[in-house]
This record gives structure tokens, C-alpha cells and sequence, in this order.
């Protein structure tokens, strides 16, 4: 969990695009969010809606069509000297999505795990050890290495992916939806596995996923992500008990209820964009309270300021 408020990694107005001219489509717009040192934060919305495209931009996967990112005070988006690349491809890393795609499967786990390592002046021993060392403290054999990756389950496979990204020794981890294509009784253990690596390791996450209840467990703040734009911000307690934007309540009311009678009796909230048309009094990002920032208009900032305001006084009685 969070220990500072230092930022550690800064968004700022960030878009991205792909494709130039009639062709040209924008994934991220005006995107701008602070990520603190030790902190897991959370970016959540459905498929399609920028969050795995914003991670890569932070690890200088895709290239930034404006707006700037910055780690540890420094930019590393665009052009930056050779050195500093060196030191973001160390420190930045990244836990992907199918553990089965992004492991390589004509390699060993040996050279999957200490592939980054190469070229960084460690002799064979002190290689071979630092592999023994990531695989043990994900929890595998030291004797897994001389494996391929489909002798393994997709947890181990995971955990495999994991050790990979812990071996750089990293700060800040992007970690894009490690648990979705895991079998459900393996997605707790890998969860208590990163948390147990943050505690141990003082990592901090971007913890980028479609399951509000996932994050609910793991995250310590969660922006909600809406085709390109961000619309809520919040602690993630926060988030729960008051979600203001209706995109945010839409994704909440999806959230399955372990009570199989107030699941059926629940009232599924539908998120319809068109509803919200803006002519003369556009939206912008805005703060509600303190810590608590949604995309809204004037007129739509004083009635979520008015609804945080009577459930407060609730909660006070």
C-alpha cells in the first residue's frame, strides 16, 4: 500500500494516436494522472477504452502524440538520451495479459527470465543466480529454468512472467490485467503474490484491469477510462461508496453480489454517451472534494458536489 505522496510517475495531458491521415484514430486523449511512490493505482474501464495503451506509453511501447510523461521528475516520453532509456528499460517493466503469448515459446525459462540481463557486464554464475533467486521468490523450482513455458499451467506461466520483470530489479511495474486469463482459483494466489512482492520489494504498480472488484481488493486509488478519456478519479474506498460519473456506476452496478438473491433483485445501470451531448458548457476534469475527480460540466460538477455533500451528512448520522 501507499507510504508517500511523492509522485513517482506523472501523466500529463497525454494523447496518443495510431495511424496518419483519413486513417488516423486517437486512443488516449488529455490524459493527465500522478502515480505515488509505493502505491498501487488502478486504471479500469471496459475493452477498448485505452488503459493497456496508456501502460505501454508509459514503458515507451507506444509513441506519444502529445502531452509528456515523467519518472521520478524526469521526462521519458519522446526522445531522451541513451542513458536514461537504459535506465527506464530497467526500472519500468511490465507484467502482460496472456502469459502464454508473451513468453517465448522456443526458449528455455533460464533465458526467458534473464533475457534483459544480457549485455549488463554479470558472468555466467552471477546470471544463473539472480535467475534461481527470481524464480524462488515468485514461487518455482530453481530447477524450472531448464523447462519451456508449456510444461507449465497458466499460473506458473505467470509467475514465470513475473520473475522476468522482477530480475531488472525494477521501481514501477505495469501490471496489464495479470489475472484475467487465469483460472479463478489461481487469480488470489498471483494477487498475494504482487502484494507480498510490494511489501517486500517497495514496488509500485499500475495496476490495469476490466474487474472493479479485483481492484476493489488490490488498489489503493482507481481512475475509470472511457474511450480515451478519463472520468473519475478517487481513493478506491472512495470510489465505491460515492461514484459520481455514470460510466463509473455502470461498471459498479456490473459488479457481481456473492448473494444470489440481491444479484437477481440488482438494477443494472446502463452508460449511454449520447445522453450526454455538451454545447455551450463543455466537461472538464474537475474536482469534487479533495482527491475526488470526475469529468463534468458546471452544471453537472454542482449536482455531484451536492451528492457528496448529503452523503456526508449520512455518514455522519
Amino acid at each position: 500500500m501507499s507510504n508517500s505522496n511523492t509522485p513517482l510517475v506523472q501523466v500529463k495531458d497525454l494523447t496518443v494516436t495510431f495511424g496518419s491521415g483519413r486513417q488516423k484514430f486517437t486512443a488516449v486523449q488529455n490524459v493527465s494522472f500522478d502515480i505515488r511512490r509505493g502505491e498501487t493505482f488502478g486504471l479500469v474501464g471496459e475493452s477498448g477504452s485505452g488503459k493497456t495503451t496508456i501502460g505501454r506509453a508509459i514503458i515507451r511501447v507506444n509513441p506519444v502524440a502529445g502531452g509528456e510523461i515523467l519518472y521520478n521528475g524526469q521526462r521519458i516520453s519522446g526522445r531522451i538520451p541513451r542513458a536514461l532509456d537504459r535506465e527506464v528499460t530497467r526500472k519500468l517493466q511490465m507484467i502482460f495479459q496472456d502469459p502464454m503469448s508473451s513468453l517465448n515459446e522456443r526458449a528455455k525459462v533460464d533465458y526467458i527470465v534473464s533475457e534483459g540481463l544480457y549485455g549488463r557486464g554479470l558472468s555466467e554464475a552471477q546470471r544463473r543466480e539472480k535467475v534461481e533467486q527470481a524464480l524462488r521468490e515468485v514461487g518455482l523450482l530453481p530447477e524450472f529454468a531448464s523447462r519451456f513455458p508449456h510444461e507449465f499451467s497458466g499460473g506458473q506461466r505467470q509467475r514465470i512472467g513475473i520473475a522476468r520483470a522482477l530480475i531488472m530489479e525494477p521501481e514501477f511495474i505495469v501490471a496489464d490485467e495479470p489475472i484475467s486469463a487465469l483460472d479463478v482459483s489461481i487469480r488470489a494466489q498471483v494477487l498475494n503474490l504482487l502484494s507480498q512482492l510490494q511489501k517486500q520489494r517497495g514496488l509500485t504498480y499500475l495496476f490495469i484491469s476490466h474487474d472493479l472488484s479485483v481492484m476493489r481488493f488490490i488498489c489503493d486509488r482507481i481512475a475509470v477510462i472511457h474511450l480515451g478519456r478519463l472520468v473519475e478519479l478517487a481513493d478506491t474506498e472512495t470510489l465505491f461508496r460515492h461514484p459520481l460519473h455514470p460510466y463509473t456506476r455502470a461498471l459498479l452496478s456490473a459488479v457481481p453480489i456473492p448473494d444470489p438473491r440481491a444479484e437477481r433483485e440488482k438494477k443494472l445501470v446502463v452508460y449511454d454517451p449520447s445522453c450526454h451531448e455538451y454545447d455551450a458548457d463543455p466537461p472538464a476534469w474537475c474536482e469534487a472534494e479533495p482527491g475526488h475527480f470526475v469529468r463534468a460540466n458546471r452544471r453537472e460538477l454542482d449536482a455531484y458536489q451536492t451528492i457528496l455533500q448529503q452523503n456526508g451528512d449520512n455518514d455522519h448520522d
